[in-house]
């Protein structure tokens, strides 16, 4: 089959290195970008620039939308020069942004009656920006037919892709259930390591600690950087966090789904929302909170992420990577396993440390079972939810190794009985100790 001619609209972060590698496997990729200066790199590349969605659409096979917002893709889509009035009949859109499904399902009638193929496409980063070495995986649903016309395409961009139903709404459903583990593990990230501080246990220390215990994610592995240096990851904005999981609450209560974590989550980033400034802040500034709420910061001196999208602008990820009994990928310097470091001569500061990785992996363990709970509100199968969260940025020890987790909700009490709020500002680990002791 011929490689199919692609009209890419939005050209931030993430688009950006999608186009580039389309352009290195030959494909034909015409663009289109609000911003044109957004543009300069991938057009530097080979991408013909147009200056409408519709002009990008025109003579493409496959139109593909990275944008922030849902009303940013309509105005897009269905806009006075919006793509669908460029596309030729048999033609696919694919929708890689995390977005309202009803907007996605209102924009795929439309399309319908021009014979277009619509797909809602979410996609996931399987380590930290995987999607810079084309690490990623895409959950779709829509029309099938879209979906295999466009599978050598998507294969080109990425590592795995499920078809997840024809149903558009159940591919968002499991985005924002896999961004719920996300965002559950950056709270609780952020303050225990403020924890850490205040009771006098070394940062890099309780990072080392964390990543060899039960309590490690994704998150605490890998974005953990981006707090001790300060640049709280240029990789994506706050706004796109806050919309998320404000989506995740808005379809838990289209649902019937009680979501009580993850609302205590949602009300967090909501408040960075309203403090920190949306679109030019990045999206793991919503950990400042615990640091103004304490007066204190978390950075590590001289430390720099290690990544583009930390305080080194400049830094390439390793060409090494190493790959996980499941496939999964990542760059050096992360490993697939960590030995623990040395432990604390202080016995009680040990205790805390212990506590703290206990509860992370129990509070890891509940919202895994609230993501699950938006999954089979939707419809999707046990063994589909699996395999997602498996192959999403939400992955955690936990969700890889739920067959020898055992649960420990006697920690709650532990953590209670150690009156950690006594010395720190805990807002989200409080509420959630509140809620578990019901």
């Amino acid at each position: 089959m011929s490689k199919q001619k692609i009209a890419y609209i939005g050209t931030g972060a993430m688009g950006k290195q999608h186009i580039y590698k389309l352009l290195e496997d030959g494909y034909n990729v015409q663009v289109y970008d609000k911003y044109p200066e957004a543009a300069t790199t991938v057009i530097a590349k080979g991408a013909v620039w147009k200056d409408s969605p519709k002009e990008a659409a025109q003579g493409a096979d496959l139109v593909i939308t990275n944008l922030p917002l849902p009303h940013h893709v309509l105005e897009n889509m269905l806009g006075e020069t919006g793509a669908v009035e460029g596309m030729k009949p048999g033609a696919t859109w694919m929708d890689f942004s995390t977005t309202d499904y009803h907007n996605t399902q209102h924009i795929a009638d439309e399309a319908a009656k021009k014979e277009l193929f619509s797909l809602e496409s979410p996609v996931s980063n399987l380590s930290h920006m995987g999607v810079d070495f084309c690490n990623v995986s895409y959950y779709v649903s829509g029309d099938r037919k879209g979906y295999d016309l466009s599978k050598e395409t998507l294969d080109a961009i990425g590592e795995i892709s499920f078809f997840v139903s024809d149903t558009i709404g159940e591919a968002q459903t499991v985005k924002l259930l896999t961004n719920l583990l996300f965002y559950s593990q950056m709270l609780v990230l952020g303050e225990t390591m403020m924890i850490s501080k205040i009771y006098g246990i070394p940062l890099m220390w309780m990072w080392h600690y964390i990543r060899a215990s039960q309590g490690n994610s994704v998150v605490t592995e890998q974005v953990t950087p981006f707090i001790f240096d300060g640049s709280y990851d240029y990789s994506c904005s706050l706004e796109i966090t806050v919309k998320d999981t404000d989506l995740t609450v808005k379809l838990a209560d289209e649902l019937g789904v009680a979501l009580p974590l993850g609302r205590i989550v949602e009300e967090r980033y909501r408040e960075a929302g309203e403090k920190y400034d949306l679109s030019c802040d990045n999206h793991v500034k919503v950990t400042k909170l615990i640091e103004d709420d304490n007066n204190l910061d978390l950075r590590l001196p001289d430390f720099t992420a290690p990544s583009p999208y930390g305080l080194d602008r400049s830094y390439v990820h390793s060409t090494e990577r190493v790959k996980d009994k499941f496939g999964r990928i990542k760059p050096l310097p992360y490993q697939l396993t960590y030995d623990a470091p040395e432990p604390l001569q202080d016995e009680k500061l040990m205790d805390i440390a212990k506590s703290l990785t206990d509860f992370m992996a129990y509070i890891n363990y509940l919202v895994l079972g609230e993501a699950n709970a938006l999954g089979k509100g939707m419809g999707l199968s046990d063994e589909l939810l699996e395999d997602v969260i498996r192959w999403s940025v939400g992955t955690c020890w936990v969700s890889d190794n739920l067959d020898t987790y055992q649960p420990n909700p006697e920690i709650v009490e532990k953590i209670k009985s150690l009156d950690l709020g006594s010395k720190v500002k805990l807002p989200v680990i409080s509420k959630m100790i509140e809620h578990l002791s019901r």
